[in-house]
């Protein structure tokens, strides 16, 4: 990554990206394997190969770690940039129709789908188990947003159906591109994430856009 001013980051800037990843991910093995009440700072330490004053030095403690994990998961990188920034969707909201959005939309919906769906369980036990977990989060339902303000987009557009709403086409959005529909078709089930993500085209597009 380079910096702000074009600059390649030095060796010490490459060296901390690199060990807050690798405590990342062991926080994310972690958790998933044990559950958020069963993992301790001191065995993240142990698994990422570092001093436990590391991850409190980078982190703050377990709920920083356990949120900046689930972020990192959704967003695919530790990038400062928000959902609705991210490449894929803005490429969704460019597009000039509402099936070209639609097929842009689910393609980089079930990328992220990937890297939720083994996280999920994980994050409703921790909330379970810790009601500040929720609160970490301060929208109620970040991806109800985000999958709203698709669908503003969406059927505003040329192509999109007649006779839907576009709080209609969220609920739709939202249920159809859920972690746990995934779940139930690709773990479940056994279907292949390319499977699911046709299906998904398939229905969305026969339920938010206009018959040709």
């Amino acid at each position: 990554m380079t910096s702000v001013k074009g600059k390649a980051p030095n060796r010490r800037t490459v060296k901390a990206r690199e060990t807050r990843t690798r405590m990342l991910d062991a926080a994310r093995q972690l958790f998933v394997e044990r559950g958020y009440g069963a993992t301790t700072l001191a065995d993240v330490a142990e698994a990422a190969g570092v001093a436990v004053q590391t991850i409190y030095f980078t982190f703050g403690n377990k709920r920083s770690l356990f949120k900046e994990m689930v972020d990192v998961t959704i967003a695919g990188d530790d990038e400062p940039v928000a959902t609705m920034d991210r490449d894929w969707f803005r490429a969704g909201i460019d597009a000039p129709t509402a099936p070209e959005h639609l097929l842009a939309h689910v393609a980089g919906s079930a990328r992220v789908l990937e890297r939720v769906a083994p996280i999920v369980r994980t994050v409703e036990q921790a909330a379970g188990s810790d009601p500040e977990i929720s609160g970490l989060w301060p929208d109620a339902d970040p991806r109800y947003t985000v999958q709203s303000t698709a669908a503003r987009s969406l059927m505003a557009k040329p192509g999109a159906r007649p006779g839907v709403s576009a709080a209609d086409a969220a609920d739709v959005l939202y249920s159809i591109l859920s972690p746990e529909l995934y779940l139930l078709f690709v773990r479940d089930r056994g279907w292949s994430p390319e499977r699911f993500e046709g299906w998904a085209v398939s229905t969305l597009r026969a339920q938010l856009c206009a018959e040709n």
